[in-house]
């Protein structure tokens, strides 16, 4: 036995809304009931498409406006999803590591960034990889006319900066007892006053921009201990320090500090570190993981708060240490 259908005599309707980018459906009630033949049952009729109110096309109406006004461009990275569009970052220790992948994720995003760092060369070959949207700078950063210089340069690039990443970091092994004053003193130059010195560089310009991000990049040392370590741990517990004290300075001004804590992370810095094959499985033991991090794992948390999906939440501190910290 065939099944049988009653349809209503009353044929769907499309309204024209003048302004209106898409033709709105609508189907009155129907009464309509098809019968299975082979379940023997009744199935009730589909429900009926919504009507559209009066309240409705006043919203599409507006929704149509908005969009029509935006540029080719933004429409295009808006409907890429880009998270960082029109935004301009600062990425320092940019040219390799860490920084490189942040910087590259930014562009990826959408935004504009300078990178900076000590070696021009390596500078220039991490631009030319990530692409035009990305300018190098040389810049050593315990040097005041270095970090003005670098602020100067974004600016008249890319324009007003949104973005700062405090990457750029030493690590200096030794004791109290082993380490010289001047070790002391580079590490604190470059892992602590730097990060303030440039921070005071862009907020005036975040504060004009009506916001802004700034990520310090600290270290499972942080908030632990480790040997051989007194100068780095030291100075990544004041990047932490110094994280909360200016999320609670400048909230009001819609700047966000954060801060990423990572585990040891396959980079250059601590290349140096693991070419003992036995002293490398036993750290890689130290994850639960399994493994050492890798740049891109750090670069993801880094858009996330760079971008406006992060916008309550400021004075934080992530650990991204393959379960390190959670012994």
């Amino acid at each position: 036995m065939k099944s049988i259908a009653r349809h209503s005599a009353i044929p769907p309707a499309t309204l024209d809304i003048a302004g209106l980018p898409w033709p709105v459906s609508f189907s009155p009630p129907s009464a309509e009931l098809a019968l299975s033949a082979t379940a023997n049952v009744l199935l009730p009729p589909p429900p009926p498409q919504p009507r559209l109110h009066r309240q409705d096309t006043a919203i599409a109406v507006a929704l149509h406006a908005k969009v029509s006004s935006q540029s080719p461009q933004s429409l295009l990275d808006y409907n890429r999803g880009m998270r960082l569009a029109g935004k301009t970052a600062v990425v320092t220790g940019g040219g390799s590591g860490i920084g490189k992948a942040i910087a590259a994720a930014f562009v990826r995003e959408g935004a504009k960034v300078a990178i900076c760092g000590r070696n021009k060369t390596r500078l220039d070959d991490a631009a030319a990889e990530i692409g035009s949207e990305c300018l190098p700078i040389a810049a050593d950063l315990a040097e005041d006319s270095a970090i003005a210089n670098l602020i100067t340069s974004a600016d008249k690039r890319f324009g007003s900066i949104q973005i700062l990443v405090n990457n750029a970091g030493v690590l200096l092994p030794g004791t109290a007892e082993s380490l010289t004053e001047e070790q002391w003193e580079q590490t604190f130059n470059v892992n602590v006053r730097a990060i303030w010195q440039l921070s005071r560089a862009v907020l005036p310009q975040m504060r004009n921009a009506g916001g802004g991000s700034i990520i310090n990049i600290g270290s499972v040392l942080s908030s632990l201990g480790a040997r051989n370590r007194v100068a780095y741990a030291a100075s990544k517990g004041a990047v932490l320090a110094m994280t909360r004290a200016m999320a609670l300075d400048h909230a009001a001004e819609n700047i966000r500090v954060n801060c990423i804590c990572p585990g040891i992370v396959e980079t250059e810095l601590v290349a140096a570190f693991n070419q003992d094959e036995a002293v490398r499985r036993q750290r890689i033991a130290m994850h639960p993981t399994g493994r050492f991090g890798k740049p891109d794992d750090i670069a993801g948390l880094a858009v996330f708060l760079a971008s406006d999906e992060s916008s309550w939440i400021t004075g934080a501190d992530y650990s991204v240490d393959g379960g390190y910290s959670a012994h």
